[in-house]
C-alpha cells in the first residue's frame, strides 16, 4: 500500500492536533513529515502537545515541498492563504474550516484545485457523522419524500476565553459553528432563495459579540433553520438536525456522545396525535475519533479508490451562502488570546 507524504501547517486550529493524532493512527497510509507554525505564539501554547511530539518543525515552504499533501490547520483567517500556497505548488490539501479570504480568493483555490485534479477535502466534521450519513440514505432512497422542513441546532455553553476569541470573526459563533449545519443543509438542498439572519449580542460575561444566532434559508417550498448560541446550557448535549418531508422526518439529537436518532414515516401509522418512531442508536468505537473516518477517506481521494461526494462547486457555495448569512463580514481582528 503506497504511503502518502503529509505535513500539518498551522497548530492554531481548534481541531489541528485532533487531525494530525489522527493521521498518525494510520502509518500504513501516511507518513508523515512534519508541521509549520509561522506564529510563534502558537509554539508556546501548542508546540509541546501530543500530536506534534517527535516531529520536525519546517518552515511552510518546505513542509510543502516534502508533501504530497497537506492539512491546513492555521488560524481560521490565514486558511485561504496557505491553500493558495498548495494548489499553486500541486498538492493535495485537507483545508479546515471555514475559509478565510474573500470569494473571489477562495473560488481560485478551488478552481486551481479543479484543474489540476487536486483533491480538497474541507474539515466539516458531520459529514462523517453516521446519523447524519444514514440520513442522507433516507433521502437519496426518497424514504422521506419532498423535504419542507429542516431544524439544526449547534450550540455550547462556551467559557469567557473562548467567547473572547469568537469576537474575531464577523457572525461570532454563527461563522464558527453555523457554517457546519450551512454545509450539511446546502448539500440536500442547494442553494436558498431567501436568507434571514437574526444576530443577537447578549454581553453575557462582558464579552460582546454575536453569541445568540438565528439563520432562516427559504426555499421553494422548505425552510431550513439553523440557530447556533455560546449562551446555552447543555447546548452540546441538545446538538440537533432534523429533517422532516411529505413521508418521513429524521430526528438526530444528540449528535455525538452519543449519537441517537429517531427514524419515522407515514408506514408507522398509528394517527395523527400518536408518537411512533423507531430510535436508532449508533454504536461507536471508543477509540476512534470524529477524524479517523474523514483522514482515511481523505487518503482514498487522493489515492483514486473514493471520490469525494462534495464538490468544488459545493464547498464554494456553503462559502457564498455562509458569508452572505453573517453579513459578509468575516474577520473583527485577529486575536489568538
Amino acid at each position: 500500500m503506497k504511503k502518502i507524504k503529509i505535513g500539518q501547517i498551522g497548530i492554531g486550529h481548534n481541531h489541528g492536533e485532533a487531525k494530525l493524532l489522527a493521521v498518525r493512527k494510520f502509518p500504513e497510509l501516511f507518513e508523515v513529515v512534519g508541521y509549520a507554525e509561522e506564529n510563534e505564539r502558537w509554539i508556546e501554547k501548542r508546540g509541546n502537545n501530543k500530536g506534534y511530539e517527535g516531529l520536525p518543525r519546517l518552515s511552510v515552504e518546505e513542509l510543502i515541498a516534502r508533501s504530497d499533501a497537506v492539512l491546513l490547520e492555521s488560524d481560521v483567517w490565514d486558511l485561504t492563504k496557505y491553500a493558495k500556497m498548495c494548489v499553486d505548488a500541486g498538492k493535495h490539501m485537507h483545508m479546515d474550516k471555514p475559509a478565510s479570504g474573500t470569494l473571489e480568493e477562495y473560488k481560485y483555490v478551488l478552481d486551481t484545485a479543479k484543474a489540476k485534479d487536486l483533491v480538497v477535502q474541507l474539515g466539516y466534521m458531520y459529514r462523517y457523522n453516521p446519523a447524519v450519513l444514514r440520513c442522507f440514505e433516507h433521502i437519496k432512497n426518497g424514504d422521506l419524500g419532498e423535504i419542507y422542513s429542516i431544524n439544526a441546532e449547534m450550540s455550547t455553553y462556551h467559557p469567557t476565553d473562548y467567547k473572547k476569541w469568537l469576537t474575531n470573526f464577523g457572525g461570532g459563533i454563527m461563522y464558527i459553528l453555523g457554517s457546519h449545519l450551512v454545509d450539511l443543509i446546502v448539500y440536500m438542498m442547494g442553494e436558498p432563495k431567501r436568507i434571514t439572519t437574526f444576530l443577537k449580542h447578549t454581553g453575557l460575561d462582558g464579552v460582546d459579540f454575536e453569541d445568540n444566532n438565528l439563520a432562516v434559508l427559504e426555499y421553494d417550498k422548505a425552510l431550513a433553520r439553523i440557530y447556533v448560541s455560546s449562551v446555552e446550557v447543555n447546548g452540546y448535549g441538545r446538538r440537533q438536525f432534523m429533517v422532516s418531508g411529505s413521508r418521513g422526518t429524521v430526528n438526530i439529537c444528540p449528535m455525538e456522545q452519543p449519537t441517537v436518532m429517531t427514524y419515522a414515516d407515514t408506514a408507522m401509522g398509528g394517527g395523527t396525535y400518536a408518537d411512533v418512531k423507531t430510535t436508532v442508536p449508533f454504536e461507536l468505537d471508543a477509540a476512534d475519533s470524529r477524524y479517523d473516518g474523514m483522514m482515511q477517506d481523505f487518503y482514498a481521494y487522493i489515492m483514486g479508490t473514493k471520490k469525494n461526494p462534495f464538490t468544488y462547486e459545493h464547498d464554494y457555495l456553503v462559502q457564498k451562502v455562509l458569508d452572505e448569512i453573517v453579513g459578509g463580514v468575516r474577520f473583527h481582528g485577529t486575536n489568538i488570546d
